[in-house]
């Protein structure tokens, strides 16, 4: 039987004090060549870690006022009335969805009705299209931004389109002026999919502030992680409150007006009081403890991706006779998901070439996204339209990639990035003239 001659109040400290000193050890120095630069990086501390072992040891960890507290802070940091925190960035989306095709919402998305959006896009922006009885629209992108292009939205909209479904890819900001344009002349719904553009910014207004709906994704590769976890915005209070229903069973416990539906309805048990449809999408307070904590370093994670991305652009712009490499543009703030880079179809070497070569030097690489969803195969198991050839979503499936750009990249990693790209270009360029 064990002993303790602490009380419980001073074995917690001495547990979170510990905790605290076991961070301090910092990350283990990089040694070129041999330490792997990695998509990702952990981005919580001895500050995530403590809050999650209060929630832990108080017992009070499924969603409480830790999940609120943070839903609060997210929703000030991107300028945005209300927020509604759930289990992950994918079912953000199938919630946002959801609320505009619920019964319950005025010229709702019904079975049949058409949602555009990007070709080059994460999986679970198109699926959820499907889960809610509605078509996917594909259409094409613009090679230097990755984002869908205002041009070919219009071309796609027929008498069946119900909305616009923009993605901020890698961090890119869309032109949000001319999509809302769009969407009011035509009468469309605009769900903004921000999963990887946490504080990227158009014409000075947060991402994720300019539509009907907007979503963002915590999962532990992005700006701000808790481990897993989603959110969707909005303006309106009726969403809002729709959303908050949906996202649990269908329930009236967490909505702000339920006292006035248990007063309609006094001969039920207002704890299980049904009022919609509704999923189980809800998060933990460990999680909502994480987020808390990462907003203070949102900023700060974003400071360093945007310094890496402009070390990268200024190194690697000697190249760009066989590099397509991307900008901030004029308006924007680009806060860089990772690092992205086309090969041109000029260029003395493959996509996979490069990938080999950073490979064996311990960087990792990855595809951009699913590439063209039109071309895998899950596509064949849904009804969609695709508009025109998709001639640039099927080049970034084949010539595009990124690397990891985080806050675990700092000058000495970033730099040998550099060093290695240019070292195989230039060994392929020698190799071509002989």
């Amino acid at each position: 039987m064990l002993v303790y001659s602490m009380n419980k109040e001073e074995l917690e400290r001495k547990i979170k004090d510990s905790i605290r000193s076991y961070f301090l050890f910092g990350k283990e120095k990089f040694i070129p060549g041999e330490t792997p630069i990695s998509l990702n990086a952990p981005s919580y501390g001895w500050e995530e870690v403590t809050e999650v072992i209060d929630s832990l040891l108080s017992t009070y960890v499924t969603m409480g006022k830790k999940v609120w507290k943070f839903q609060e802070l997210f929703a000030k940091y991107v300028g945005v009335k209300n927020s509604i925190m759930v289990n992950s960035g994918s079912s953000a989306n199938l919630l946002a969805l959801s609320i505009l095709s619920n019964p319950s919402t005025d010229n709702r998305v019904k079975n049949g009705d058409e949602i555009i959006t990007p070709a080059v896009t994460w999986s679970t922006t198109v699926f959820p299209i499907v889960n809610v009885g509605a078509i996917p629209v594909l259409v094409d992108v613009n090679l230097e931004t990755f984002n869908i292009e205002p041009a070919y939205i219009r071309k796609a909209i027929t008498k069946r389109t119900k909305a616009i479904m923009p993605v901020h890819l890698l961090g890119n900001p869309c032109d949000m002026t001319e999509i809302m344009e769009i969407a009011e002349e035509n009468d469309l719904f605009v769900i903004e999919d921000s999963c990887e553009a946490h504080g990227a910014e158009f014409k000075g207004k947060k991402v994720g502030s300019f539509g009907d709906l907007s979503t963002f994704s915590f999962f532990f590769s992005h700006h701000i992680s808790t481990i897993e976890g989603g959110m969707v915005l909005t303006n309106k209070d009726e969403y809002a409150e729709l959303g908050r229903v949906l996202r649990a069973h269908g329930w009236i416990r967490d909505m702000i007006g339920k006292d006035q539906i248990a007063k309609k309805y006094k001969w039920l048990d207002e704890r299980f009081l049904f009022a919609n449809l509704g999923y189980n999408l809800r998060p933990t307070d460990l999680q909502g403890a994480f987020g808390i904590h990462q907003m203070g370093k949102l900023e700060s994670f974003i400071k360093i991706r945007r310094e890496n991305a402009e070390y990268w652009n200024s190194r690697l712009k000697e190249y760009s006779e066989y590099l397509m490499l991307h900008e901030e543009r004029k308006g924007t703030r680009h806060v860089w998901f990772g690092y992205p880079i086309t090969i041109k179809t000029e260029a003395p070497f493959t996509r996979n070439e490069l990938v080999e070569y950073l490979k064996e030097k311990k960087i990792e690489t990855r595809p951009v996204m699913a590439g063209n969803i039109s071309e895998q195969p899950a596509s064949g198991l849904f009804k969609h339209r695709k508009v025109g050839n998709l001639s640039n979503s099927r080049m970034i499936m084949r010539r595009s990639l990124f690397w990891g750009n985080h806050h675990g990249v700092g000058r000495e990693e970033r730099e040998y990035v550099a060093d290695c790209v240019s070292r195989f270009i230039d060994e392929k360029l020698k190799k071509s003239k002989r």
